[in-house]
């Protein structure tokens, strides 16, 4: 087997360097916000914890999807490598124009623009205050990046464990408040009015989940990657799918189910606040800053082994495609880092950048998502003499169920878009994509 040279990326990540960044991506300011949304839309407290167990469930049903195809095809330019098999290098050069011009710079600068906010709250710096938190996580993060791959895992792993060990805290005060009995009453909420809509809760728990697919972009790196990769996703999902499990019980016990529903998408802050006062909101800021950025600098991480990728098969992007000694693909990591810049820049121009980001990244993503999963059955069938050192269990149910999740969320999405606001974003980001058609037709593979 020949070994990776110096402009090639090595397999230098443990399986808890791995675990460490895959937690880190998905564990984010989710868990802080969507909460609230999701008791709003259920019946009881314990379909509440239901519901997130659920979002558990299929997260994990996708991630042995992905399991499969990384463990076959293991590579750094992950689901663009995926595409690229199953349908063709047109389909996976638009995937990753996409996801360098929309899916994963969007992504990096929606993470930001909320840690901007939060940081914000602690020291305010004038009327783009949070932009220009954004815009100097956004270098500070690439920076550390291009200094190659351990100096990015290692801040991962901090990051990833400060954001964990948090959380823990939140836990541990829920259920000592709610065992002690010393509930305080939460302030009633105007009449417990939920929905009852189990399908828009799940929207924002999948939120909540998103990022585990980034485990793809990993499997070139990851060391003994076919046997490692299957326990990286499967332990990450696991430990995540407890930690909010235990967070909700947490929001529970203190505030009850009216607390949950009649509270603002602050409500972990609502829940430090009660236990100690404004220190405690204090607390749970700087812990978002955390978890912000643990998921942007995985997200810069990974994101910009897809562009790498894209360079090496298509000789216009060939500068994308360099693999520095360090062991970083820079050129990648640069180009990303001024994207997703540029994006901070027009979010600040909008009233809400958060939201901006929102609506600009969800209808690309999930439709690509779409097409990662039907294309475990094109592989299936078409490539099938390929060692597949992990196959997904009862095939061909569990990705069809896969299909139908993605299908699903891409039809939220755009029915979220229909707004004019959202509309508007969304159909920048499509035109995004199409950008691209051009300059495929001009491009030759190398």
């Amino acid at each position: 087997m020949t070994e990776p040279t110096a402009d090639q990326p090595r397999p230098s990540l443990s399986l808890f360097d791995a675990v460490a960044m895959i937690v880190g991506l998905v564990i984010g300011i989710g868990i802080f916000t969507f909460p609230a949304l999701v008791a709003a839309n259920a019946a009881s407290a314990s379909d509440v914890l239901l519901l997130w167990l659920a979002g558990g469930v299929i997260s994990l049903i996708g991630a042995l999807c992905y399991a499969e195809l990384a463990t076959a095809y293991p590579s750094a330019g992950g689901e663009y490598h995926f595409l690229h098999r199953a349908f063709g290098r047109e389909v996976a050069f638009l995937f990753a124009w996409a996801r360098l011009g929309v899916i994963q710079t969007g992504a990096i600068a929606l993470v930001c623009f909320i840690l901007g906010d939060y940081a914000t709250r602690l020291y305010d710096l004038g009327a783009y205050s949070s932009a220009i938190y954004a815009g100097v996580t956004v270098i500070a993060l690439t920076i550390a990046n291009l200094l190659g791959a351990q100096p990015g895992k290692n801040l991962q792993n901090v990051l990833s464990c400060a954001i964990v060990g948090l959380l823990v805290v939140a836990i541990v005060v829920g259920l000592i408040n709610g065992v002690s009995g010393s509930v305080t009453a939460a302030a009633p909420a105007a009449a417990t009015t939920a929905t009852t809509a189990p399908g828009v809760a799940m929207i924002f728990i999948l939120l909540t989940y998103g990022g585990w697919n980034e485990a793809a972009y990993l499997s070139a790196e990851v060391k003994d990657a076919s046997r490692n990769m299957v326990r990286v996703l499967i332990f990450s999902l696991l430990l995540i799918t407890a930690i909010y499990v235990l967070v909700n019980v947490a929001y529970l016990h203190v505030l009850g189910l009216d607390g949950m529903r009649g509270g603002s998408t602050t409500i972990g802050a609502e829940l430090m606040n009660r236990e100690f006062g404004s220190a405690g909101a204090t607390l749970l800021s700087i812990a978002v800053i955390f978890a912000a950025l643990s998921t942007a600098n995985a997200t810069i991480f990974t994101g910009a082994r897809t562009s790498y990728a894209l360079g090496r098969d298509f000789a216009p992007l060939a500068c994308l495609g360099k693999w520095s000694v360090k062991g970083a693909p820079a050129t990648a990591l640069i180009v990303q880092g001024i994207i997703a810049l540029a994006l901070v820049i027009a979010g600040a121009v909008t009233l809400d950048g958060v939201r901006a980001m929102v609506n600009y990244v969800t209808p690309v993503f999930w439709f690509f998502m779409l097409l990662v999963a039907l294309s475990l059955f094109v592989l299936r069938v078409h490539d099938g003499n390929t060692p597949r050192p992990f196959r997904v269990p009862l095939y061909p149910l569990t990705p069809f169920i896969f299909v139908l999740t993605c299908t699903y969320m891409l039809h939220s999405g755009i029915d979220f878009a229909r707004s004019t606001f959202a509309g508007t974003l969304s159909l920048a980001g499509l035109l995004i994509v199409l950008a691209g058609i051009p300059l495929l037709l001009w491009a030759r593979p190398k």
